[in-house]
């Protein structure tokens, strides 16, 4: 299996770190002689031939420079060239295309640092490979993203959800292990986006993730309570041939801030893969959503809240999305910066859903569910920092041959209008497969959106 991804960015610098690596494993590209290699290798089971990806076409980009930029962390189609991340707007308008030096790896989730200047992309199928897992971006040239580095865990692999520090540096999850198993780890960097820790690092800590799966996909800082919330999805390497079943979890760790030591682990019973939390904006007691796949249902959680045991964090049903919502692969979400709206991609169930939560007492469903929406495969969901639409992308993960999970997807970027009552309109699309016929199409898994309206008061999401 070969593949390639791009952003909006290019040259290649591996800067070894602290606790990361960073090597290059691929193949050498030489003209003439690999690319029949490339376009020719096996799929294998687990691990893939390293295989360089093939070049990028020329690019025809626009010229213009808007205050709003869409920017799409993007496999190749055919998945044998360059992995890209590249930006759009004006609406639609290919602005700028950045070439990243991997092949087979698989984009994931994209996250913005604090300042806006750099980008980090993920690598979900990176491990297939051997190669490095998170690759970032400067984009201190907002309008020509470069590439600046790449590096992986020593402990962990499977980049998903990306959370910047205010000083500085990320925290993200690794879903799994170095060799794609549980536990993972909730990796740190410095402000030079080198990797400093794989949490949790004490010995209380380790025994937790241990003891019970601990798989973190979803990640929640807030950085005034001094909290963490990560919630455990599946474990990577079971989604591969061959395979006994996918191993889901129920469960989330409720994490000190300060210290990065794991206070508790909070269950959703039966919730068969919690794949997001977000917190509230603005809720007094720091509550969060949560999402339980295979139930179809949102869940909110109370950190601050103790049980009958005296265990610091509670769970509670929020609100069921109904029989159609039920083992949809996945459910990410969204909630808008007043916390009154949350919006939820249902993935194999091509449909997205919107909640009023002003009240969560009484919460109010804004769509239909029996709607048909014009969206196949729906996963990535991203207000915009005007919260006035939402952006979407239509492609969660195709493993081919060689996995367990292949959604349905259509490969469109969707740019939804959220309307006064929060509900949803929809009326543009970006369509990968046309933007990027020469590479045979492109898969779009996760965007990050500029909004440079007031040069005073940029906001980067």
């Amino acid at each position: 299996m070969s593949s390639s991804a791009a952003l909006l960015l290019a040259a290649a610098v591996l800067t070894p770190s602290v606790a990361g690596l960073s090597l290059p494993p691929l193949i050498p590209t030489i003209p003439g002689v690999t690319e029949p290699l490339t376009s020719n290798a096996p799929p294998l089971p687990i691990l893939q031939i390293p295989t360089p990806p093939l070049e990028s076409p020329p690019l025809e980009a626009g010229n213009i420079k808007p205050k709003k930029i869409g920017y799409f962390w993007t496999a190749s189609g055919d998945n044998e060239h360059k992995e890209v991340d590249f930006s759009q707007d004006t609406f639609g308008t290919l602005l700028w295309v950045t070439d990243v030096p991997s092949s087979g790896n698989g984009p994931h989730h994209l996250g913005p640092s604090h300042d806006g200047k750099t980008l980090v992309g993920g690598g979900l199928l990176s491990l297939l490979k051997t190669q490095d897992t998170a690759f970032y971006f400067d984009t201190t040239d907002p309008y020509h993203p470069t590439f600046k580095k790449s590096n992986r865990g020593i402990l962990s692999s499977i980049v998903d959800e990306i959370r910047a520090k205010p000083d500085g540096g990320f925290f993200i999850t690794y879903m799994g292990s170095a060799l794609g198993t549980s536990p993972g780890r909730l990796v740190e960097t410095d402000a030079e986006f080198n990797i400093i820790h794989e949490w949790p690092e004490s010995v209380d800590g380790t025994l937790n993730i241990l003891g019970e799966q601990f798989s973190p996909h979803g990640l929640a800082v807030d950085f005034e309570k001094n909290i963490i919330l990560t919630s455990d999805f599946i474990v990577p390497l079971s989604i591969l041939k061959p395979s006994l079943g996918i191993q889901r979890a129920n469960t989330l760790r409720l994490w000190d801030l300060v210290s990065r030591d794991i206070i508790s682990t909070i269950e959703i019973p039966n919730g068969g893969g919690i794949q997001d939390v977000k917190f509230i904006p603005g809720n007094p007691e720091g509550a969060a959503l949560a999402t339980a796949v295979h139930l179809g249902q949102v869940w909110i959680i109370y950190p601050f809240r103790t049980d009958g045991n005296g265990k610091q964090g509670v769970a509670k049903l929020l609100y069921d999305l109904g029989p159609k919502a039920r083992d949809t692969v996945a459910i990410y979400s969204d909630i808008t910066a007043d916390g009154k709206y949350a919006y939820l991609t249902l993935t194999t169930a091509d449909h997205i859903a919107a909640l009023d939560i002003s009240d969560l007492d009484n919460v109010k469903r804004l769509d239909d569910p029996d709607e048909d929406q014009p969206s196949i495969g729906p996963h990535y969901i991203k207000i915009t920092p005007d919260q006035k639409h939402i952006v979407v992308t239509d492609y969660f993960v195709q493993t081919g041959d060689i996995g367990l999970i292949n959604t349905p997807a259509d490969f469109k970027a969707l740019y939804i209008d959220i309307l006064d009552d929060g509900s949803l309109s929809f009326n543009r699309s970006i369509d990968f497969q046309r933007e990027f016929a020469n590479r045979g199409g492109a898969k779009p898994h996760s965007s990050v959106v500029f909004d440079l309206t007031d040069p005073e008061k940029p906001i980067y999401y």
